[in-house]
């Protein structure tokens, strides 16, 4: 089973995470007009990391985060909040071009992630 953990382990954990950054920027979009409401983002590259070393120094995989002996199956990123390029009146931070274009971004690495993944499965298969 460790050549399944090993094929998988690290298309499971950016899926994750990316789904995770696709609702934050969609929260952001849908409270643009929030007066006071502050944007905030996902740093892929650091959660993905950080959680891929948890799995490595942590081979116990629990359902709960308050269970004994490990950390939730699911992989979560720190939120950050996003500085604007133009300092707005109302205290809203969110910029919807901007917004817009990371959820553009962030949707086709999805969509890579999921063909990369298939591409595993496929080969999984085939052997």
């Amino acid at each position: 089973m460790k050549v399944f953990e090993s094929a998988f382990r690290l298309h499971e954990a950016a899926l994750q995470l990316r789904t995770q950054r696709m609702e934050v920027l969609s929260k952001n979009i849908a409270n643009v007009d929030t007066p006071n409401y502050k944007a905030r983002d996902i740093d892929f590259e650091q959660a993905l990391r950080e959680t891929l070393a948890d799995i490595e120094h942590n081979s116990v995989v629990t359902t709960h985060k308050d269970h004994l002996g490990g950390k939730p199956d699911r992989a979560r990123g720190a939120l950050k909040y996003s500085i604007p390029f133009n300092t707005p009146l109302d205290g809203n931070t969110v910029e919807m071009s901007v917004e817009q274009a990371q959820f553009g971004k962030a949707s086709t690495d999805y969509q890579a992630t999921l063909q990369f993944l298939e591409g595993r499965i496929s080969g999984v298969k085939k052997a």
